[in-house]
This record gives structure tokens, C-alpha cells and sequence, in this order.
């Protein structure tokens, strides 16, 4: 059985980056355990981390030691060679991968950046490390300054190079190329590979090759005096200040840096005004040279400012700082969320994802994972997408969800609230925040507004509703986005943040009503431990529920988990286990169960039973011996809200454990509750899990 899969590259700059960080998270998606590791890396100079390793594993928070993930730096690589001990080499190679290979269930190995020596040395290299681990590989190769038949020809070299070593080539990725030359480059690299070589192009992403700020600074030898939150703001080109301002504000472009001697404070001011200014682009950081520092007067007002872009000096001259900062090569580091990100959507984009699975992942999976659990959430909502309204508009957490919700592609967003307002907390809070992707509706201003009142008037004036009641409750953003849902003009409503939990559900309640046959709308959280995903309900709408309402909760939680990929094994949680347990509140757990089981007997259930029993292997077998539930359990009933909501929040506060929800069931259309507490995560998590919800699931 294929446990591993090589990357590899016959060049430097290949880009092999990307298809690192695209291929881990696919394979976290797929399996419960990826370890990842690199044979051979640069040096760790200073006590300084790979930087390979140190993003991958950052990244996707890896349970690996950073001294696990590799077995030689090159300098002890050559060294080695150059005595003949090849053969310790590969052994110790070897030794290191099987290491990680017994703690994971896939082991994805990034090969060398061709940084030192010879290209066809190191290729050898490579290919021999491949064939003695006995995994297949990926090639990677750029189409940076190559002719078509150049860039065709090496890749097809590199192949053969594989295959004489007897090493499985699953796959060539064409990376760097111009988008218009796409189709090309693939028919020409289909053309003498063989059939069952998949093959992926993807295209040049000039974003990705763009320096930081962060690395120019490293470059240049300079130092950060302002704006050190911003390091890692990305630059597009440099823009060398030397003519009077009124000319040089003419020459800015959008994440440009500026490079000017300290003493020239007019162009400084300027930029820092431009960047700020809804006319002019913004700005990626200030580079001033000479070793002149602002005077005093200027260096205060400028400490005065918000949001200060980056800030450095150093003491070269301008024209010696433009050449260095020309010659820089931008590479991805942990710390460089955006450039990761762009890389995973170009990865997921360009590339048949589900193809290359076919192509190398063999093995079964035996089981779910957090890791898994939320690559899957995020593939699913994308394959059907959806439109959510977000009501609270007012509410930083909120908006800057939204963002990374715009930035990753997922869903279509409507956020209510003032426009105006909307923009300057986007400004405030320095987010990159596309509004030509999102719709901003203020309700009172809204040409819905007339419609949704007479529909909320026509839908309860049975229940006393006048017109003018219709017209004060439409001006509440719970009832306008809720009724939004209700008319079809979005799929699902997340509110919560600002709200109680009654305000955010009982217009739902009032017209969006709840599914046929169900009685009862309950919640569950997806709640993330170290190495499962366990079901937790109802933990924030019921707080007494009868042993029928209970009954139906389980059947609920159960549907849900099946639907997000979980087989249920039910636990109806109390403070007695088996028979043992007398008295009204075991009673109605218990009763509960018989419901379940004469309602539905294709689902496994057990109750009523203790928590530890439910979960712990050990303890469930002691107390319940002949129970399939016991020890393994994965979605648990708690038996009121007062225990569910306290236990579901131990658990969180306690082992650190990711609490994706609540996700409310029975509805006709999905609307969930947020916790006023929630972080901007638990929004992004809601919103994604409603999506899928408004899939139909």
C-alpha cells in the first residue's frame, strides 16, 4: 500500500510551494494522519527553522518536531557524498521517513530547492532518495523564460530521469505559465508522456512572486521604525521618490513601495496621505535611505497616525537600496497568511483535485479527523454555492469574517447595515475587503423594505400583527434577514453576535417554521478534539425538553452527522449508566432511548449512560460490556441545556477543542445562532456549516 508521495522539481524557483501546501491540504482531507517531511534542507543557520517545514507545519498545525521532519541539511548531505557514504546516506533517509510513517497514515516528502549545486546532480539526488523510499512522485516544473518546446522538453527529460530509476511518475505539474498559453503547454506535455500521467497546469500568479516587507527589510539589512503589525503587508513594485510631490503622487500604484531619503518629509507625507485617501491607491511600506531619520515634529506626527504602513530606514543610498530591492526574490513563510491563502485557491483552482486523489491515495480511511472533518466543510460548500446574510453589519467580528469569507470564494454574502459605516470599520480595521463582491442592504432604505412588510403582515395577521407592528419589526435586522431567507433572496441567515439567541431565532420560528414531521428545533455543535470530531446537542435552544422532544433531538443530531460525513453513535447522556439509575431525570433519558429505538432502529444508541462511559474505551466496556455505543460514542444528548451549554464550554475552555456551531436542526431554512462571545473563527465555521446546510443535507 503507496503511504507516501514525492514532490520534485528538476529546477530552482520551480514553485514547488504551492503544490506542497495544496497537496497537505487535500491529503488532511482524505486521511486522519499526514506527516510531512523533507530529506535534505538548506541549513538551519542561526538556530533559524526551514522555512519549508516551519510553514507546513505552522500552517496546518502538524503534530511534528521540526527536527522529525527532516535528515540532513545540505552542507552535511555534500559532505557525506563527497566521503562515499551514500549508503549511510539513504539509510539514515530511510530511518527518519519510517519514523514518521509509523505515527501517520500518509507522508507527503517536498524534495530539494536546487539552491546550491549542479541541477543534474541534484536531480539524481532526488530521484534516488524517491526510488529508495519506494514512494511514486510529482514532478514540478516553472515555465519562467522558456520557449514552449524548452519548458516541454525539460519536463520530459525529467520524467525519463524518474523512470530509468524505476520511480513511478503519477503525475507533472506545469507551473509559471502565462494563463493564455495554458492549453498549450498541456497538449504538449500530453503528447509524449504517457496516458496514466495526470497532468496539471497552472499559471504565472504575479501576487505570488511579489516580495514582502518583511523580506525586503531582511534584504536590505534595514530597520522597522513604524508599523511593525504590517510587516507582511505584500508589494507590488517600488517607486523611487525624488521629484517634487504634486508630479510624484501621479506615479503611484496600488501596494507599491516608496523609496526616498529620510529627510524628503514632503513625500512622506504625501504617501502616508495617499494611503489613506479614497483617491489615491494604498501603499505597501516607506523605505528611507541616507540613515536619515524624520525630524522630530514629523516622526510625532506621524507616531500620531492609525494604521501605520511599514516604516524602515537604513543607511545606503537610495540608488544602491533600489537595486538590492530589485534583486529580491520573494519566497512563502508561515507568517504570510495572504500569500498561503492565494496559493491554496490557485491550487484547488487549476488543479484536478479529486483526479490526483484517485492517482496516489490507496489506502482506506479509518476514520474523521478535525483536520479532515473541516477540509470537508470547506470543499462542500464550495461545490454548491450558496448565499448567506449576515444581519449583524454593525459588528467588527462580523465584518472581518466576511472578509476572509470574500477572500477564500466560499459564499455569497449580503451584510446589513449602513454602507458608510460598513467602510470605515473595513478602513479601521486595515482589511482587505472586496465590496464588489458583497452586497450591503440598509433595511430602512432597502427596495424590499414595502414587500417584506406586507408579507410579514399577510403571514401573521391572524396572530394580531397590524401593519404598523409589520412595519417596526422589518426595521430589526433579525426579522428583515430572516424574511430574506424566507422570500428566497438568500439561502441561510448566521446572527447571534450582538443578539440574544430568541431574538435570532423567533422570527424563524414565526414564518420560516420547521420542517415537516418535526416538532422541535434543537442545536449541535461539531465539537474538534485532538484526534476526533464528537456531536454535541442540544446545547442552546431547549431547556427542558420531554423525553419525546429529547427522543427527537437524537434522531436529529443523528441525520446531521450523517450528513457531514459522521456515522452516529448516539449516547443519551445522565448521571447513571445502564438500569442502575432511578428517578425522574434518568426516567425521561431513559424513555428517550426506547423512543429512538422503536422510531428508529437502523441507528445505534445507548442510554441512558454516564459521559465517561460514552467516550473512554476502558470504561465503557467495565459498565457496559455488551453495549456497540458504549466507549465509542460520538454524538451525545445531553439531557437538558443547562448541563450541554456548561459541558460543551468545559470542554472547549479546558482541552482547547474547536466548537464549530451551534448549528440549528428542523428548520425549513437554515438559520443559526451565534454565541455572543464568538470569534471571528466561530463565524467563518457557522457560516460555512449554513451553506451546506442550505445544500439541502
Amino acid at each position: 500500500m503507496n503511504k507516501g508521495i514525492y514532490i520534485a522539481t528538476s529546477e530552482a524557483n520551480s514553485g514547488k510551494s504551492i503544490v506542497a501546501l495544496g497537496l497537505m491540504r487535500m491529503l488532511l482531507g482524505k486521511t486522519a494522519k499526514v506527516g510531512y517531511f523533507r530529506p535534505i534542507i538548506d541549513g538551519e543557520k542561526g538556530g533559524k527553522k526551514d522555512n519549508h517545514i516551519n510553514t507546513i507545519i505552522s500552517h496546518f498545525e502538524l503534530d511534528i518536531n521540526p527536527k522529525e521532519a527532516f535528515a540532513y541539511t545540505r552542507s552535511e548531505f555534500i559532505s557525506k557524498r563527497n566521503q562515499g557514504k551514500e549508503g549511510e546516506i539513504f539509510d539514515t533517509i530511510i530511518e527518519k521517513y519510517k519514523a514518521l510513517e509509523e505515527k501517520n497514515d500518509f507522508i507527503l516528502v517536498e524534495g530539494s530547492d536546487f539552491s546550491g549545486e549542479g541541477s543534474a546532480i541534484e536531480l539524481d539526488a532526488n530521484i534516488l532518495v524517491a526510488k529508495n523510499l519506494g514512494i511514486p512522485a510529482i514532478i514540478v516544473s516553472s515555465g519562467v523564460g522558456k520557449t514552449l518546446d524548452e519548458f516541454v522538453n525539460g519536463l520530459h527529460l525529467a520524467y525519463d530521469s524518474f523512470r530509468e530509476k524505476e520511480v513511478q511518475v503519477l503525475a507533472v505539474i506545469a507551473n509559471k505559465v502565462q494563463e493564455e498559453n495554458i492549453e498549450l503547454v498541456r497538449e504538449g506535455v500530453e503528447k509524449n508522456l504517457p496516458k496514466d500521467v495526470f497532468v496539471n497546469v497552472i499559471p504565472l500568479i504575479p501576487s505570488l512572486k511579489n516580495p514582502t516587507i518583511k523580506e525586503i527589510a531582511k534584504a536590505i539589512d534595514a530597520k522597522v521604525i513604524f508599523g511593525k503589525e504590517y510587516i507582511n503587508n505584500q508589494t507590488s513594485t517600488f517607486k523611487v521618490g525624488a521629484m517634487q510631490l504634486r508630479n510624484y503622487l501621479t506615479h503611484l500604484e496600488q501596494d507599491c513601495l516608496i523609496i526616498t531619503p529620510g529627510d524628503r518629509a514632503d513625500i512622506i507625507l504625501g504617501a502616508l496621505q495617499a494611503n489613506i485617501s479614497t483617491n489615491y491607491p494604498s501603499i505597501s511600506g516607506i523605505v528611507l535611505t541616507g540613515g536619515i531619520l524624520p525630524e522630530e515634529p514629523i516622526v510625532k506626527l506621524i507616531d500620531g497616525l492609525q494604521n501605520i504602513v511599514p516604516i524602515l530606514t537604513v543607511n545606503e543610498g537610495t540608488f544602491d537600496v533600489a537595486n538590492k530591492i530589485g534583486a529580491v526574490r520573494s519566497h512563502m513563510y508561515a507568517e504570510n497568511k495572504e500569500k498561503i491563502i492565494t496559493s491554496l485557491n490557485t491550487f484547488d483552482k487549476y488543479c484536478d483535485v479529486d483526479g490526483l486523489t484517485e492517482k496516489f491515495v490507496t489506502f482506506k480511511n479509518n476514520g474523521i479527523t478535525p483536520r479532515m472533518f473541516q477540509y470537508n466543510l470547506l470543499k462542500r460548500a464550495k461545490t454548491a454555492r450558496k448565499h448567506i446574510v449576515l444581519p449583524e453589519g454593525n459588528d467588527d467580528r462580523i465584518i472581518t469574517a466576511a472578509a476572509r469569507l470574500i477572500e477564500m470564494d466560499i459564499v455569497d454574502l449580503t451584510i446589513l447595515g449602513d454602507l458608510n459605516k460598513i467602510e470605515d470599520t473595513v478602513k479601521r480595521l486595515g482589511l482587505k475587503f472586496n465590496f464588489d463582491k458583497i452586497s450591503i442592504i440598509n433595511p430602512l432604505d432597502s427596495k424590499y423594505f414595502n414587500d417584506f412588510v406586507t408579507t410579514f403582515y399577510e403571514l401573521r395577521k391572524n396572530k394580531g400583527v397590524t401593519l404598523e407592528i409589520s412595519e417596526d419589526l422589518m426595521t430589526d435586522v433579525s426579522y428583515f434577514g430572516t424574511m430574506m431567507v424566507y422570500k428566497g433572496l438568500a439561502d441561510g441567515m448566521v446572527s447571534g453576535a450582538a443578539h440574544t439567541t430568541q431574538h435570532t431565532i423567533k422570527p424563524a420560528l414565526q414564518f420560516v417554521k420547521t420542517k415537516p414531521g418535526v416538532s422541535v428545533v434543537s442545536s449541535i455543535f461539531f465539537m474538534c478534539l485532538d484526534d476526533r470530531v464528537s456531536v454535541f446537542g442540544d446545547c442552546a435552544i431547549n431547556p427542558n425538553p420531554t423525553a419525546e422532544q429529547l427522543a427527537e433531538i437524537a434522531i436529529s443530531s443523528a441525520e446531521s452527522s450523517i450528513n457531514f460525513g459522521i456515522e452516529p453513535k448516539i449516547a443519551m447522556l445522565s448521571y447513571s449508566s445502564g438500569s442502575s439509575g432511578k428517578g425522574e431525570d434518568v426516567d425521561i433519558v431513559r424513555r428517550a432511548t426506547e423512543i429512538v429505538k422503536e422510531k428508529r432502529p437502523d441507528l445505534k444508541i445507548e442510554g441512558p449512560i454516564q459521559y465517561d462511559a460514552a467516550v473512554d474505551a476502558t470504561i465503557g466496556k467495565s459498565k457496559m460490556p455488551n453495549s456497540e455505543v458504549a466507549g465509542q460514542a460520538n454524538v451525545l444528548i445531553f439531557p437538558d441545556l443547562n448541563t450541554g451549554n456548561n459541558t460543551y464550554k468545559a470542554v472547549q475552555r479546558e482541552t482547547g477543542a474547536l466548537a464549530i456551531g451551534p448549528m440549528l436542526q428542523g428548520l425549513n431554512k437554515p438559520v443559526n445562532d451565534l454565541s455572543r462571545g464568538c470569534t471571528i473563527d466561530d463565524i467563518f465555521n457557522t457560516v460555512i456549516l449554513t451553506a451546506i446546510q442550505a445544500q439541502g443535507l
